[in-house]
Order: structure tokens, then C-alpha cells, then sequence
């Protein structure tokens, strides 16, 4: 028998409608008389341990358990998914060969990897990638299955992500959330390898819009007369000119009116103005790429305001309807075998109805092949296009055409000309002043007719032609303006454009040398993940969205201004992503990854055990240790406690949500003095129970027992140097005694309600 473990059952039905007749149970699809089985799960059906679940300590957050680094990484099944997994479990046992067909990117790999793993499996095991549900592509992906041994890399990626991921999120948070709380600030300080540096940009760039302060500054425009024509310049300012700032703008409205007299009567004289020099260059644009998942949502959030789960979950609806391919992609290119298909997609786009599509397509060219077809640039996925089945398009959302448009207009533009035009830049003289003029003229509009509706007026404006002029022509001053200009704030983020920003993150790191290298990786996050994160940070609280724009809340920048350069900054992000991509393509082993992410985390708990926070002024201190008090929900409701704890256990009843600072039933257990050194004893919970420890371990090392919250101190009667200790009796459980802590040789004393029964 050969067994077929899908993603999800949406990909399980595909490839069962493409193998035979069907036979449908509980949990699976029987074909071909049994010879073939599809089951599936339901993405992830495995879970990572919790910290507590791998010690009981870890439980409480503590900076003496930190850091928590699994010796051996487990994974449970979850407790939704556990029908399922026995439906897989029970045919793995029954099958000959085994096929993964998870979706074809690292997680994909892994979440069908991991259940195999799980489960002991020695059986075979192929691989089906598919990018796409339709029964072409379906068939020719049955036709030609790989060895899953091909793609360890790709599930040790995964796999290296999992981990990292859980060791950043399991320790930072725990640390930096415990010294924000010791501060006397509530919250969780929520720290994720992708989602951290993500939030970060939020809130650098409103804290660039706080900072920020308008200049005002000028440009002189001059419109200088040929007998071809009008040419439009602008001034090119010199560096020693007087009246600019740091960034050479212009600040006096005065100088640029005064050149602009200047020109007026010089240019009107013998020598006047003239031609400097004409530069005229032919140029053309490849055919635009078709979309990656970034660059759609990317566009549909531009054009639309989708938000960038919108546009994945609609496209996800698409290749469920076998319409589009597999969505969750990061590549812009085409394997060079389905250029044959290009006639047939383009014969089922004729259904799209639009009058100025259609029209477009009875000019496309297959003849045309563009740069997209191209198998060095493919991986496991594949650019975003329509497919061959047959298309009802008014059956479709509004958001499910308008994305099945944008797509299939991508694809169109494939088989357009390439675009050309003539770039133009004329020089102007005059009084040993400069002025440029940039012009472009289009010989051939190719695969930019396409969006030519979509142009805007700026478009139009930049592609301005020029007159024809020779080098050395004469020119008159026909007239000047100055244009006052103010600089703008940066603008907040969208969903769209923070996407964007994570995609091209070398724009953001701190270090510059990283640009170069950096450009070349995917950023943070994934095509599958990106969305999710921006929806992540919005619902844990730390961004709110204000009139569509992402804005941090007091809580978010907080977090941000706390955490040191290396989380918040996407270097070290990026390199992790960089070192990722290692992991999969086999140039780097999932150890050594994990191993430098390890001592990465234990740099960062030494920073946050490091860290001096001002406590919060709104919080009123705890008056038996100057601490804060913070406000905690126990088993009997709101209570304040002292974020001292448990050194310090003061608490106080909660009174409109204020600590009751005279309340009776208020309790209070103030540090006591070590009788040995004088230094404070502090109360401590160790294996055996509560007890007090003098402050200074390594020199002193004094310890009490505890009763009632005091520490019980009492200098043995015989030698007068050491101090009774309590101990549970070994002969009679439950029976307690008392002996010296210096061993003097003094007889042991008998327990009497928590104290030692001198009096016997």
C-alpha cells in the first residue's frame, strides 16, 4: 500500500481525484482497491513542549532557571488532533511506501517529517511537490516523485527555525518581562526573533515622527525658450552656496528670487543662456516579474487597503479552486517547461470579463519568451499564476477577482515587448549658473499597456518629453518661479508597507556593511508568516491601527526602548534568516545553528540581569524594601504584592484598584538580620521547605528555619557559636528534631510546634 500524507484535507481531495475511483472513510480516502490511501493532517498536528512540561521548576519565572535549553527536544500530539494522528499512525503501520506531500516549502517538509519522526517510521518515504491543485499539474507532480531524503535540509530548516524561535521566545520573554515587572510595570514584554525587530520598526518611526521638525525650504524653476520648444529646468544648487543647510536645501526664499532676476538679465544678452550639453540614451524595461506572495500584498494593499492576511487567505481560496497556484510563495520566476502551457492559460483567461483585458489579450505574443522562465531561479515554489482550469469569474468574491485580475495581468505582460523609450538630459548655462532638465520619451509603451489605466499623474508628469536640441543652441529666459517647499514627516507604516519593509529589511539594519550582503536575503519572516506576525503584534497589544496606520501603543515602544540593539535591530534577525537559508541548502548543520543560537540567548539573559529600569513613579513602593508593589490576581482575588518576592512577601488588599496601605489584614515580612555577619537573611523555598539564608552565601553562609514567616534563631546551648537546625527524624516520619549547625557533639533536641523544646 502506498500512503500519501497530505498538509490538509483540501490538498488530500486533490490528489485523490487524480489517482483513481474513491472510496471515502473516516480520516482517509481508499483508491485503486487499496493500493493507494491519502490521509492528512491539519497543518502542525505535533506541539513543542512547554517549559514545564520538561521540569516542574520552570513553572515560576525565575532569573535562576534561565537559560531553558531542552536537552532533548520533544513534541506531543495535539489534543485537538489526536483522532487524527491515530487514523495516520494506524495506516503508516499498514503501509509499504509512504509519500509526503505537505506544501512544498520548509514547513511543508517538516510537519508531515515530524509526525514520521514521531512515529519511528523506517519505511520509504517519497516527496510530491505541488504548486499547484489543477489536474495538469497534479498528474505530471504524481508522475515525478522524489526521495524525501532530498529535503532533510529543508525540514532541518524548519526545524532550526522551531527551536530558534522557542528558545528566543521561552527565555528573552521571561527575562526581560521579569525585570520590567520588578520595575513596577505590568505586561508581558512579548520577545520573538521576527516579531521583536518587526515592532521595532513601528516604533523607531514614531518615535522619528515625535523628533520630527518641518524645514521649509526653496527651489527656483526656470522655463528656458527654444525654437523647438520649452524646456523646463530646475537650478543645481552649488555646495558653497550661501543660505543651504546640512542637506543642501535652500533656506532663503530671497537667494532664489534674486537668481531668478539674475537670469532674466543675463540670459537676454549677447551671450544669454545656451545649451551645455544634450545626453540622449535608449532604453528599455524587461517585462515585469510575475508576484511573488510579498509583491501581491504588497499591490493589493496599495491599491485595495487589503491587509496582507486578506490577500493570503483569498489566494489560499484561489488554489483551493485550483484557479491559481500554491500562494504561499517567494520566488517572481517560472520553470522554463510550463512555458508550453502559456496558449492554454491564456485561452482560459478569455473568461475574464473585461472588455480592456480582452483586448489586451488578443495582442499578446507567445512567441515572446521573458526573463521569468528561468530554472536557476527556481526552488521548491514557483511565481504566482493563473492555472488551466476553467474559470466562472462572476462566481467569484470581489477580493477573489480583483486578485485573480492582478495575477493574471502579471502573467499577461510575459508575452508584451519589452518597454522602450529615449532618456533625455539637457544641461543649461547661463552666468555660470547650471540648470537640469529630464525628460523621457516612450518609442515602444511593450507590456506597460497593460497598466497604462493604472497610471497616475505623477507617472505622466515624470515621462515629460523634451524638444530636440544640439549642444551649444542658444536659449531664452521665458520665465521662473520659486516653489516653496516643506519637508514631510516619514509616514507610518500600513500592513502593506511594513510588509514590504520586512521584505527588504537591509534597508533597516544598524550596521551598515550588512546592506550589501543582506540585499540578497529574503528579510525576516516568510511568505507564509509575515501576515501573521503584523496580526500577531496587533492583537498581544503593542501596536493599535489608527485610520489604517500601524501605530505602537505605550506598551509596544515601551518593550522596544527596554530590549537591547541586538533583538530590536534586524541584523542579527536577518543573519539568522541568512543562516536558515544554510540550513536547507546543506552548507550549514542544524547543531551548529542551535549551538550559535544558544550562546546568542545566554549573552541576552546576561544583559536583561544587567539591566537598570527607573521604576515606574505611577506605582507606590513597598514601605518594608522600597520596591514596587505590583497588583496580582491570587485564588482569593486582587491583591498587591511586592515585586521584591520572594525575598520580600509584603501584600496589601486592593482598594479601587489601589493598594490599602493601612488595611488591618495588610502582611508584612521585612528582612532580618544575619546574627553571624549582620548582613539581612532572606527567605528562601528550597527542596526540604521554607527557610532564611544570610545574604552573603559564599562568605557567611548562614540558614535558619522558618515559622510563622520569621526565621527561627537560636544559639545552641552548649558551644555558643553555632545555631539549632531543624531536621525531619529518619526513624519516625513526621517527627522533627533540633541540632547544632557547628556539629559540637550537643545532644539533639526535640521539636515542640515548630520550635526546639528546650525545657526537656
Amino acid at each position: 500500500m502506498r500512503l500519501f500524507i497530505a498538509e490538509k484535507p483540501s490538498l488530500a481531495r486533490a490528489i485523490a481525484e487524480n489517482l483513481g475511483k474513491q472510496q471515502k472513510k473516516d480520516g482517509c480516502i481508499v483508491l485503486n482497491q487499496g493500493q493507494d490511501v491519502v490521509t492528512w493532517c491539519f497543518g502542525h498536528i505535533m506541539d513543542d513542549y512547554n517549559p514545564e512540561d520538561y521540569d516542574e521548576s520552570y513553572k515560576k519565572w525565575r532569573f535562576d532557571t534561565l537559560p531553558i535549553i531542552p536537552n532533548t527536544w520533544k513534541l506531543r500530539v495535539r489534543s485537538d488532533a489526536k483522532k487524527q494522528f491515530n487514523i495516520i499512525k494506524d495506516l503508516v503501520k499498514k503501509a509499504d511506501t509512504i509519500v509526503n506531500a505537505g506544501d512544498p516549502d520548509r514547513e511543508g517538509q517538516l510537519l508531515v517529517d515530524e509526525v514520521l519522526t514521531f512515529l519511528g517510521n523506517k519505511k520509504p518515504v517519497q516527496r510530491i511537490l505541488l504548486n499547484a491543485l489543477d489536474s495538469k499539474s497534479v498528474k505530471e507532480a504524481l508522475n515525478d516523485l522524489r526521495d524525501n531524503r532530498d529535503f532533510e535540509g529543508l525540514r532541518d530548516s524548519a526545524e532550526a527555525r522551531r527551536q530558534a524561535d522557542w528558545l528566543v521566545g521561552m527565555n528573552l520573554t521571561r527575562a526581560y518581562s521579569m525585570k520590567r515587572q520588578a520595575a513596577g510595570y505590568d505586561g508581558t514584554v512579548h520577545v520573538g526573533r521576527v516579531k521583536t525587530p518587526t515592532l521595532a520598526l513601528i516604533v523607531r518611526r514614531e518615535d522619528e515622527l515625535k523628533n520630527f521638525k518641518p524645514t521649509t525650504h526653496y527651489i527656483a524653476k526656470v522655463i528656458w525658450k527654444h525654437e523647438n520648444g520649452a524646456i523646463p529646468t530646475l537650478w543645481k544648487i552649488k555646495e558653497d552656496q550661501e543660505g543651504l543647510d546640512s542637506e543642501g536645501r535652500l533656506l532663503k526664499k530671497e537667494v532664489a528670487e534674486g537668481l531668478l532676476e539674475k537670469m532674466e538679465a543675463a540670459a537676454n544678452h549677447s551671450d544669454g543662456a545656451q545649451i551645455a550639453s544634450v545626453e540622449q540614451k535608449k532604453k528599455q524595461e524587461n517585462q515585469r516579474l510575475p508576484y511573488s506572495l510579498s509583491t501581491l500584498q504588497v499591490e493589493a494593499g496599495r491599491k485595495y487597503g487589503y491587509s496582507p492576511k486578506q490577500v493570503l487567505d483569498t489566494m489560499q481560496s484561489l488554489y483551493e479552486k485550483k484557479l491559481t497556484t500554491y500562494p504561499r510563495s517567494d520566488c517572481e520566476y517560472l520553470p522554463e517547461n510550463q512555458y508550453a502551457d502559456a496558449k492554454q492559460v491564456l485561452n482560459n483567461l478569455k473568461n475574464i470579463p473585461d472588455k480592456d483585458f480582452q483586448t489586451l489579450l488578443e495582442k499578446a505574443d507567445t512567441s515572446i519568451k521573458s526573463r521569468c522562465w528561468n530554472d536557476k531561479k527556481i526552488s521548491a515554489h514557483h511565481a504566482l499564476i493563473p492555472t488551466t482550469e476553467k474559470l466562472s469569474f462572476n462566481s467569484l468574491s470581489e477580493a477573489e477577482q480583483r486578485m485573480y485580475l492582478l495575477v493574471s495581468k502579471a502573467y499577461l505582460a510575459q508575452f508584451f515587448p519589452l518597454h522602450t523609450y529615449l532618456a533625455t538630459k539637457i544641461i543649461v548655462t547661463c552666468a555660470d549658473e547650471t540648470f537640469v532638465a529630464n525628460g523621457k520619451t516612450v518609442t515602444d509603451l511593450g507590456w506597460k499597456a497593460i497598466y497604462q489605466k493604472d497610471k497616475s499623474d505623477k507617472e505622466e508628469e515624470d515621462e515629460s518629453s523634451l524638444p530636440t536640441v544640439v549642444e551649444g543652441d542658444t536659449v531664452t529666459y521665458q520665465e521662473g518661479s520659486v516653489q516653496e517647499k516643506v519637508t514631510t514627516p516619514p509616514k507610518r507604516f500600513t500592513t502593506s508597507s511594513l510588509l514590504q519593509a520586512m521584505k527588504e529589511i537591509y534597508k533597516y539594519v544598524q550596521d551598515k556593511e550588512l546592506v550589501t550582503k543582506l540585499k540578497s536575503c529574503k528579510g525576516i519572516g516568510t511568505e507564509a508568516t509575515r501576515a501573521g506576525i503584523i496580526d500577531e503584534i496587533t492583537k498581544d497589544g503593542s501596536v493599535k491601527v489608527e485610520k489604517g496606520k500601524l501605530v505602537p501603543t505605550e506598551s509596544g515602544a515601551m518593550a522596544i526602548h527596554l530590549l537591547p540593539d541586538e533583538i530590536t535591530y534586524p541584523d542579527l534577525t536577518a543573519r539568522w534568516e541568512n543562516e536558515l537559508d544554510e540550513v536547507a541548502d546543506g552548507s550549514l548543520s542544524l547543531d551548529i545553528f542551535r549551538d550559535h543560537q544558544i550562546s546568542r540567548i545566554i549573552e541576552l539573559i546576561d544583559k536583561a540581569k544587567n539591566l537598570n529600569i527607573k521604576p515606574n513613579a505611577n506605582v507606590p513602593l513597598c514601605p518594608n524594601c522600597g520596591k514596587p508593589l505590583r497588583r496580582r490576581k491570587g485564588a482569593k482575588g486582587i491583591f498587591w504584592g511586592c515585586s521584591g518576592y520572594p525575598n520580600c512577601k509584603t501584600t496589601f488588599p486592593d482598594k479601587n484598584g489601589k493598594p490599602d496601605l493601612n488595611a488591618k489584614k495588610a502582611k508584612s515580612v521585612p528582612p532580618e538580620t544575619c546574627p553571624k555577619c549582620g548582613k539581612k537573611l532572606y527567605q528562601r523555598h528550597g527542596k526540604f521547605g521554607t527557610f532564611w539564608a544570610c545574604e552573603d552565601r559564599d562568605n557567611c553562609g548562614a540558614h535558619f528555619p522558618d515559622k510563622d514567616n520569621k526565621p527561627v534563631i537560636v544559639l545552641c546551648p552548649e558551644c555558643k557559636k553555632g545555631y539549632l537546625l531543624r531536621a525531619e527524624s529518619k526513624k519516625k516520619k513526621g517527627s522533627y528534631f533540633w541540632y547544632c549547625s557547628e556539629r559540637c557533639g550537643a545532644k539533639s533536641v526535640w521539636d515542640k510546634n515548630g520550635l526546639p523544646d528546650l525545657k526537656k
